[in-house]
């Protein structure tokens, strides 16, 4: 049986800032104390598999501190932005120049059949989102997708890439599985589907100034995820 869906929130529910802006507690509050998200602290696509693995909880919690800049809302840099429901910290979503993540699997993003360059830092990615528990299902990532194309924007990228995955209705998918997002909140966010690597996940962009050297491919694989 399904869980009834809360009331949806509407743009002016939430506020935004860059993680910077947010304290270490929020952060943590966020992702959690079990699951994957407390687990990882946003470095699988950073250190990779074996470093992510090689690595101890509390060293990722460092890094993850380090990258942000939490507390520290004169820093220049930063790697995400934190969402705010009636003053408590309700989603995070990781969003910096692409060069900053060298793991993302090849097969998810396609770069070389698309002609990108890796260490091109002028493009943008989304690459997770967290909710902390008691704000899901009511549309935080949704606004969190926007409000990542508006960070990216305002802070000069030329253009912004999300990975996500493939939904369709009534198909139950864990939350660890969509840590990605998924297609359907990057299109309500302006973004379009370029790339089809696999069964279950395409490659979505948005261009603010125009770039004429991404082609848009349709590479696909053999087999699904």
């Amino acid at each position: 049986m399904d869980r009834p869906r809360l009331a949806s929130l509407g743009p002016a529910d939430l506020t935004v800032v860059p993680a910077n802006e947010a304290s270490w507690e929020d952060l943590q509050a966020i992702l959690g104390m079990r699951g994957y998200a407390a687990h990882c602290q946003c470095q699988r696509f950073k250190t990779g598999p074996s470093g992510w693995s090689g690595t101890t909880l509390v060293e990722r919690m460092q890094r993850f501190e380090q990258e942000t800049h939490c507390g520290f809302p004169s820093a220049l840099t930063t790697s995400g932005i934190v969402a705010y429901l009636d003053g408590q910290p309700a989603g995070w979503c990781a969003v910096e120049p692409r060069s900053a993540y060298p793991r993302l699997p090849p097969q998810r993003t396609v770069m070389k059949a698309r002609g990108q360059d890796p260490e091109d830092s002028s493009v943008w990615a989304v690459t997770c989102f967290a909710t902390r528990a008691g704000f899901r299902r009511r549309g935080v990532t949704r606004m969190l997708a926007q409000a990542a194309v508006d960070f990216a924007r305002e802070r000069g990228a030329r253009a912004i890439e999300a990975y996500p995955m493939i939904t369709e209705p009534g198909q139950e998918i864990t939350w660890g599985e969509t840590h990605v997002g998924t297609r359907s909140i990057f299109e309500a966010a302006g973004l379009t589907e370029i790339a089809h690597p696999t069964l279950r996940r395409v490659v979505m962009r948005i261009d603010f100034q125009g770039d004429a050297a991404d082609p848009r491919a349709t590479t696909k694989e053999a087999h699904p995820e």
